[in-house]
């Protein structure tokens, strides 16, 4: 789920804070922006458009080595991002693959890697997303914030939890609602949708 990579991103920055306390709040919330940034490409080419398994992880090195030697907000901030995003291209490899039923074992694409021009195949260690132990890791991830964090901050983490936990209860049928659904749009309607909209539910007609 995206909320597991954010609160990712967020336990990251958790663990940094305790070295950094200094940095302020400003990592935080961009690790957390890097973990879920990678998904903006969901009515794109999912999980090639702005995922970068090679290029964000060499990036976060480069930018971790200057933070280490600069440290300040913007330095750290720019590190976490694009850790969390690095974090989050890898993490989808372990999971599922792209296509609708993903929990079906189906598909054999996960993650595209561009360095080598070849999409990743799903190693399933999470079936997909949105399954309970999906669930179980988004809660792990949410936990060092939770501990540390207060004010705004925690109810933000309680807030993802709370979404996390509704999408897993809904995966599965949403996907059921879908199939009855989509079918029943016109085609002179599905013909004027925007691009993206109409590749990603094109799988359900």
């Amino acid at each position: 789920m995206a909320t597991t990579h954010a609160l990712a991103g967020v336990a990251l920055a958790v663990g940094v804070s305790l070295f950094v306390p200094e940095a302020g709040g400003l990592p935080l919330i961009a690790a957390g922006i890097g973990g879920f940034f990678p998904d903006l490409d969901l009515t794109g080419d999912h999980r090639k458009t702005l995922h970068f398994p090679v290029y964000y992880s060499v990036a976060a090195v480069a930018a971790g080595v200057v933070a280490a030697v600069v440290t300040t907000p913007l330095t750290l901030s720019l590190a976490l991002f694009l850790t969390a995003a690095a974090l989050h291209s890898v993490m989808d490899a372990a999971g599922g693959g792209l296509e609708p039923r993903p929990w079906l074992g189906q598909g054999e694409r996960a993650v595209y890697n561009h360095a080598s021009g070849r999409w990743i195949r799903p190693r399933r260690w999470i079936r997909y997303d949105g399954a309970p132990e999906d669930l179980a890791l988004c809660g792990a991830f949410a936990l060092p914030g939770l501990l540390v964090l207060d004010g705004a901050a925690q109810t933000a983490i309680v807030a993802a939890l709370g979404v996390s936990a509704a999408y897993t209860v809904l995966r599965k049928p949403l996907v059921a609602l879908a199939d009855r659904v989509v079918p029943r749009i016109p085609q002179d309607v599905f013909d004027r949708l925007p691009g993206r909209v109409s590749s990603f539910i094109a799988a359900y007609r």
